[in-house]
């Protein structure tokens, strides 16, 4: 036994020994590059960086208000540098941009560190991005949203990015890196993803059953095809990570993290080399067996990690070093640059998928549909200013950017694209966020208006705007709350020799007509147009209930009660030209033209029994007096006539409460999961006002004492159904939350099937209770039906058409053959568990009170032949989007006629673009270059007409103006279109095309300056203008 222990003795010491020569400072060798026949795991580095969330933008980045989250983003890019510098082999991919600055605190992240750095540093970190180390990836302002967000906003966003990124550093993004939105679009795919030069997308949330399914068949890998128009020429390759965008389990190093570091040192305890080899082998060869090729992909971070990057390049670095040591697979550094590279050089064939990714569900009960509407204030506000941006950077084209520090359009710009964010207009943040979001868009429009206030009284005085005298005009430009009937311009008395001019833009580029609604203090009032004759007008009443929410929303918005209260909305017919404005004579008067026609008012108590016509045009509806409501539709001019009835009812909101705690769901900002449907009955009988005139017919219903009004609108010289809505606060005095949703039933035989679009672009089928890709098990039969709406959702049959097209981002479906649901407000009790951490309770405080939010809207009806219907869900679409944008200013006496611009339009007089192409983006560029977007609105085969190629004439849409230049563009204006095509990955799919892909327009002949465009397809262009043709006289 003495001599064993001497043995051991010896053992020990010798071991010391060999540890003391061992413990001594380490090279880890991280040089390893990709090596064939071995499995490859690429290791990347990342840090999601939410563009606020639970806390501010600017909190994320300095790291305040740590009781609520510890991050900072200023650590991470602060640390990030010396981080890269300390070994050459390391890498970091960086996402979120969000704005430089422009004069205000409207910027975030990247930008905002990188304008704060030294020379040095500055020097520093762009020899890191051309080496490889430091890489862009996604590159737009911000990771946005996919359901909620419109394709147009997108664009803007992303381009906002990539120019940055472009005149900073000189390169391009190639890679699509969406790894945490909830949900995924076929917009997304190819025009967010091929159309702006990637090669490759990646991302994090796919349905769970989904997932499962595709482990089985290693298919989280595919060939995205998103558009059935252009087809395989914009397909893309995706992939859907394995277990969203984090590190496997137990490789967490963030200095808090409990994930075992590499412990190497053999003179300290809990020495583990071996057991953390083991684990990441074991870990990639579960990976790899659901994968295909040898090549396989670990996101190694999450949300606000490397605050200190040392902590886990260190243990990166280590990981690296042993495991090839160790050799059964392979590690690296590696980026997804990289990683597609490496999978396209193994020229594989891969999975097809078409389609999108909507609904996502995490788990069972858990449909991650409830924020398709959540907070839909917001997601109006957000639509509202993005069309409102898209008309100011034509205006001030128009005039002329600034260049003397004056007000611009970029602000907003910044705003609107951080709104896109994956937790802004999906209104998934915490409130007082929501409520940064919507401070900082209407700072950006109050710089905005001042642009367009300006560009129109300078246009107003003299078209040719770039010579513009010293203004003597002053315009309100805009009334952002005249949806709650506030304008303080058209409020005024106005006496005798007092006039207020009306100046009505159409950012559109075809003539306009539609009907202007004005809030007037005064009925004895007349409108006459741009040559001082009377046009024919209407006058409604305002009803109390909407005073009162006007008195106490405008209060609470703008800081101070109104100081006069209209009585009546001024409603007149506005034809405008394209690109163009028309101006509109409001006075005292007696109304010589509308008295002709004699305006009735008629009153239902709910106890009559005959059935009224509504409609002084071609479209009659049939309102039921005693069943208090609508019965049929029908059209005159095409005799489209089908039963057609509307009514509410809500889901109670489930808290969860019966489930196992393990798997315990409420229905929350993110998730929709009702408990029950109930419908609701009118509270006694309805009665309802009915207002005729000679421009529309209104029937006025109050529902209950929360569905307090709905105004129904049937326009003479249209042939659709406007429905507006007030509804709230939603009650909650029973303890439950409630999803209040809207059912228009007709008698249209949908056989479970309907169409929704995809961010406003290509309408997708769907199929209730139905996935393409895989047997789907209904849990949630309402929830798991939903699908995102931004433009529309239609249904149809062998005869008919029936359409619903909405004034901003909702969450609808069709539950049952011939109806369509929308659901339209949401108030909740219980967080759903999915990080916020707080009740979807929004709440208003004005006049010494606080009420639950009362939300106002519109959606649009209409049933046509089929085959008819997406003529008018195109065209009206646009102007849904773009509204007539309206600016007033008070003139004294007949000064008005002496003006020699009454009306305007920046194009050819003669000259209008084709009803199947849509100006999406005219803007004047730093360097006074002209950035211009034409889309094509229609599908392949959607419309027997305007689904073929259009063609642009450039030289009458700027007539004004020599086109010195013109270069194609990416999508994101970044590169020109013929490089990008070049140098873009040409991947291949196992299914072959069910279609021909349509020839794209071709090249730009430079003398003739025609523009091709085919089904669907976007194009831009950057174009050098020279100087105006010279003013008259001057």
């Amino acid at each position: 036994m003495k001599d064993m222990a001497k043995c051991e003795i010896w053992f020990l010491i010798l071991m010391l020994c060999g540890l003391v020569v061992e413990a001594k400072y380490m090279v880890y060798n991280t040089s390893q590059s990709i090596v064939k026949g071995k499995l490859n795991v690429h290791l990347v580095p990342h840090s999601h960086d939410d563009v606020g969330w639970l806390k501010t933008i600017d909190q994320y980045y300095v790291g305040s208000n740590n009781s609520i989250q510890g991050a900072c983003v200023e650590n991470v890019l602060d640390s990030m540098v010396p981080a890269l510098l300390a070994d050459k082999n390391r890498k970091f991919i960086y996402v979120e941009q969000a704005s430089p600055d422009h004069h205000l605190f409207l910027c975030a992240f990247f930008q905002r560190w990188w304008r704060n750095q030294s020379p040095e540093i500055q020097s520093t970190v762009r020899q890191l991005i051309n080496s490889g180390q430091l890489e862009f990836i996604n590159g737009g302002w911000c990771m946005h949203d996919e359901a909620a967000t419109h394709y147009i906003d997108m664009i803007d966003q992303t381009t906002l990015g990539h120019r940055y990124i472009k005149q900073q550093f000189n390169i391009a993004p190639r890679i699509g890196w969406q790894i945490d939105p909830f949900g995924h679009s076929a917009v997304q795919a190819y025009l967010l993803g091929t159309e702006v030069g990637f090669d490759s997308l990646f991302f994090g949330r796919i349905d769970y059953q989904d997932r499962e399914k595709r482990k089985i068949e290693k298919s989280l890998e595919v060939i995205w095809r998103g558009s059935k128009s252009h087809s395989s020429s914009t397909q893309i390759f995706a992939g859907a990570f394995p277990q969203n965008y984090e590190p496997p389990s137990g490789f967490y190093f963030e200095v808090n993290d409990d994930s075992p570091p590499v412990q190497d040192d053999v003179l300290l305890f809990d020495y583990n080399v071996q057991e953390r080899v083991n684990a990441f082998v074991a870990a990639a060869l579960a990976q790899a067996n659901i994968t295909r090729t040898n090549h396989i992909m670990w996101t190694m971070g999450t949300d606000f990690k490397y605050q200190y990057s040392h902590t886990w390049f260190r243990n990166i670095d280590k990981l690296i070093h042993y495991v090839n040591q160790d050799g059964r697979v392979n590690a690296l550094y590696s980026s997804p640059s990289i990683y597609t590279d490496a999978k396209y050089a193994m020229d594989e064939s891969w999975p097809l998928k078409t389609d999108d990714y909507f609904p996502y569900a995490d788990r069972i009960n858990a449909y991650w549909t409830g924020y398709f509407t959540s907070r839909p204030a917001l997601k109006l506000y957000v639509r509202m200013m993005s069309g409102y941006y898209l008309a100011a950077r034509q205006l001030e084209l128009f005039k002329g950017r600034s260049e003397t520090g004056g007000p611009t359009t970029e602000v907003l710009a910044d705003a609107l694209a951080i709104a896109q964010h994956h937790d802004a207009v999906s209104g998934t943040s915490k409130q007082h966020v929501a409520d940064d979001y919507a401070k900082r868009l209407f700072i950006g429009y109050k710089q905005a208006e001042d642009i367009v206030s300006s560009s129109l009284a300078c246009m107003f005085i003299h078209a040719h705007s770039r010579w513009c005298p010293g203004l003597a005009l002053s315009y309100s430009a805009y009334c952002p709350l005249l949806n709650i009937s506030y304008c303080p311009p058209t409020e005024a008395d106005l006496a005798p020799g007092k006039k207020l001019v009306v100046v009505v833009y159409n950012a559109l580029g075809w003539k306009r007509t539609d009907v202007v609604r004005i809030p007037v203090v005064n009925k004895n009032v007349i409108v006459q147009d741009s040559t001082g004759k009377e046009i024919e007008s209407q006058l409604l009443p305002i009803v109390k209930a909407s005073i009162a929410i006007r008195n106490y929303y405008a209060t609470a918005y703008v800081g101070e009660s109104p100081t006069s209260s209209p009585r009546y909305w001024l409603v007149f017919t506005a034809t405008v030209p394209p690109l163009g404005f028309n101006s509109y004579i409001i006075s005292s008067g007696k109304q010589a033209v509308a008295a002709s026609i004699p305006q009735s008012f008629y009153k239902t108590d709910g106890s009559q029994s005959d059935v009224i016509e509504v409609g002084p045009g071609n479209l009659k509806l049939s309102y039921s007096a005693n069943g208090g409501k609508f019965t049929q539709y029908f059209n005159k001019r095409n005799q489209v006539r089908r039963s057609l009835e509307q009514s509410f009812s809500y889901y109670s909101a489930d808290d969860g409460s019966k489930d196992a705690y393990k798997d315990i769901q409420a229905s929350g900002a993110y998730v929709f999961r009702p408990n029950g449907s109930f419908p609701i009955h009118p509270e006694g009988k309805v009665p309802a006002t009915i207002l005729r005139g000679p421009l529309l017919d209104e029937v006025h219903e109050n529902i209950n004492s929360w569905i307090y009004q709905q105004i129904t609108r049937v326009y003479k010289e249209k042939e659709h159904v406007e429905v507006e809505f007030t509804v709230g606060p939603i009650p909650i005095d029973n303890g439950i939350g409630k999803e209040l949703v809207t059912q228009i039933q007709t008698d249209i035989k949908s056989n479970k099937t309907f169409y929704t679009d995809s961010n406003g672009r290509d309408f997708l089928k769907r199929i209730r209770d139905y996935r393409a890709d895989w047997d789907l098990q209904v849990n949630q039969p309402a929830a798991g039906n939903y699908y995102p709406i931004n433009l529309g959702i239609f249904l149809k049959d062998d005869s008919n058409e029936f359409s619903v097209l909405v004034d901003r981002s909702v969450g609808g479906s069709s539950l049952v053959d011939g109806q369509l649901e929308l659901m339209l407000h949401r108030r909740l009790l219980h967080d759903d568990g999915r990080g916020v951490a707080e009740a979807l309770n929004e709440t208003v405080c004005a006049l010494g009170k606080c009420m639950g939010l009362t939300v106002q809207g519109k959606y649009y009806i209409r049933i046509d032949s089929l085959g008819e219907g997406a003529k008018w869900r195109r065209s009206f679409g646009q102007e849904i989007y773009s509204p007539l944008l309206l600016a007033f200013t008070e003139q004294d006496g007949d000064k008005f006629t002496k003006f020699p611009v009454p009306t305007f339009t920046w194009i050819d007089p003669s000259y209008s673009l084709p009803d199947n192409v849509a100006i999406i983006t005219l803007q004047e560029l730093e360097d006074h270059t002209v950035l211009l977007r034409l889309a094509h609105l229609y599908e392949v085969d959607e419309d027997k007409d305007l689904s073929t190629k259009a063609i642009v004439e450039l030289k009458r849409l700027f007539p004004k103006r020599k086109i010195n230049k013109i270069k194609e563009m990416s999508l994101s204006a970044n590169q020109e279109r013929e490089e990008m095509e070049k140098k873009r990955l040409k991947w291949k799919a196992e299914a072959p095309s069910d279609s021909q892909d349509v020839p794209r327009g071709g090249p730009v002949d430079p003398t003739k300056l025609v523009v091709e465009l085919a089904p669907m397809e976007i194009r831009t262009f950057v174009i050098n203008l020279g100087q105006s043709l010279p003013a008259p006289g001057g």
